[in-house]
């Protein structure tokens, strides 16, 4: 079984971090006074989660497999987070894309899937079109019981590169995905293609 937490290195001065707490004044609150900080999940709790839950065999068999396209199950994350299982048909992916600032983590409940990712840190607005330094490409395999975690500047592609076999995954992100931006790639060319907001895959 193998996990990982990247931390990309920078390619631009565009800098998120990471939230760690969030702050809720409620109503009630004193003027002047906030309440106690609100716990959100990191990537280790997210890390956990994906993998407890690929390794619930009950809960992944209820996932009906479509031989022609992609099909999932949404569910509660931790802390607030948003979870999906996904069913992989052969020769399925997903094309490159970001998660809109939400950090995250995935893991392999059957089968095998191929990620490539970029060890960079994109600007997240104001461009179309981007040419890649050399030697920010990542590829990994990841086969059941396998996990990785990723964070809020994450831009990759997944895919079941088998030619007979589902692959099933189980992934979590926080916070919830607000928009995933799809991206095309040409060599070292990455541009932009679309912009999806959560009511296109709910």
């Amino acid at each position: 079984m193998s996990s990982s937490l990247d931390t990309p290195a920078p390619a631009a001065s565009v800098s998120t971090p990471l939230p760690s707490k969030a702050v809720d004044a409620s109503p009630g609150t004193p003027a002047g006074a906030v309440s106690a900080p609100k716990s959100v999940p990191t990537q280790a709790e997210l890390l956990a989660f994906v993998r407890r839950t690929a390794a619930d065999s009950e809960l992944v068999a209820t996932l009906p497999l479509d031989p022609e396209g992609r099909t999932w199950i949404r569910l509660d994350g931790p802390a607030g987070s948003e979870a999906w299982i996904i069913a992989w048909p052969p020769g399925t992916g997903t094309g490159w894309h970001d998660h809109g600032g939400s950090y995250g983590a995935f893991a392999t409940a059957g089968g095998a899937l191929q990620e490539d990712s970029l060890a960079a840190r994109l600007p997240t607005e104001g461009w179309k079109t981007l040419e890649l330094a050399e030697g920010v490409d990542r590829q990994r395999t990841l086969t059941k019981g396998d996990a990785r975690a990723f964070g809020s500047h994450h831009v990759h592609e997944v895919r079941n590169e088998s030619d007979s076999q589902h692959a099933v995954s189980v992934h979590a992100y926080y916070p919830p995905l607000p928009l995933m931006r799809r991206y095309s790639r040409t060599g070292a060319v990455l541009r932009l293609e679309q912009v999806e907001r959560p009511q296109e895959w709910q």
